[in-house]
């Protein structure tokens, strides 16, 4: 019995982390095509957020307004990548995924004021995401999102 118990667990597992590294993925596609709807649908009602200047905010509602606003502003027509460099399951429903992120593609004005792009034109950002299971779907309860200064040293995505 104790051994088909962690199978279990171990099987569980792995369904859970492919579906968070889809909803990471589906983050990236829905980036890329300026799509605030698709990139918002994991945002819990109440999940709070704070973007790359500080601002903090809080439910769905908020989410999906600002990235409709990025989308048409600064970050219209950019391109995101995004590694994931950690995911640890704190309980069987809570998980903490952690990525690094690349943004490029930004109009003659630039990036946000305030950020900054390494030498190859990119926004590089560190991404904390909390993620809840709520019945058969993960939900990002906390998004925190900070810009990587000049001279600090993060991997390139491969």
């Amino acid at each position: 019995m104790i051994i088909l118990f962690a199978t279990t667990i171990h099987a569980q597992g792995i369904s859970d982390s492919a579906a968070i590294q889809n909803i990471l993925q589906e983050e990236v596609v829905s980036w890329n095509k300026g799509d605030a709807e698709t990139y918002s649908r994991h945002f819990a009602e109440d999940g709070t957020f704070t973007n790359i200047l500080g601002f903090f905010f809080i439910g769905h509602k908020d989410f999906l307004l600002r990235h409709e606003q990025i989308f048409k502003g600064v970050f219209r027509g950019t391109v995101l990548q995004q590694n994931m460099v950690s995911l640890k399951f704190v309980y069987p429903d809570i998980a903490i995924v952690e990525t690094l992120t690349w943004i490029t593609g930004f109009s003659k004005d630039g990036p946000p004021k305030g950020t900054y792009t390494d030498e190859k034109g990119r926004l590089r950002t560190g991404l904390l995401q909390v993620m809840v299971r709520m019945g058969h779907n993960w939900e990002i309860v906390v998004y925190h999102n900070v810009d990587i200064k000049p001279g600090i040293a993060a991997a390139d995505p491969k």
